[in-house]
């Protein structure tokens, strides 16, 4: 009898934006570092369907988890409980102060990130 790794549950849904080159990183990242297959990534670009409308889901990263809509700081956190390196950060974003200084770096970050995004983009060699 051999030894079988049980199939991979998925326990987070995590909807991205693939036209940004940051967003695109960011997933790579996750999708390697997911090696047990917790979080199921969508292309908002192939949705067939969204949660919200388009619009809401672009502006910011969007996860269901345990059946709840989450975005944001709140959904990098639901992302991370599932990647067993980044696990004690994501249980840590569950205390309301951890997740509302989170939050408040990913406001940060929102603001920057036409910015970074532009940047990102002469370095891939894209156009404007």
């Amino acid at each position: 009898m051999s030894a079988r790794a049980a199939p991979a549950t998925v326990t987070v849904t995590v909807w991205y934006d693939s036209a940004c080159p940051l967003c695109r990183r960011e997933i790579a990242l996750m999708r390697r570092l997911d090696r047990r297959g917790r979080i199921a990534f969508v292309d908002l670009d192939t949705a067939a369907t969204c949660p919200t409308d388009r619009a809401t889901m672009l502006a910011r990263l969007h996860a269901r988890e345990d059946g709840e809509l989450r975005s944001g700081a709140a959904a990098f956190a639901a992302m991370w409980r599932q990647i067993p390196l980044l696990r004690p950060l994501g249980l840590a974003a569950r205390h309301p102060w951890v997740l509302t200084v989170l939050e408040r770096a990913y406001l940060g970050f929102l603001r920057l990130r036409p910015l970074l995004q532009r940047l990102a983009r002469r370095l891939e060699g894209a156009p404007r």
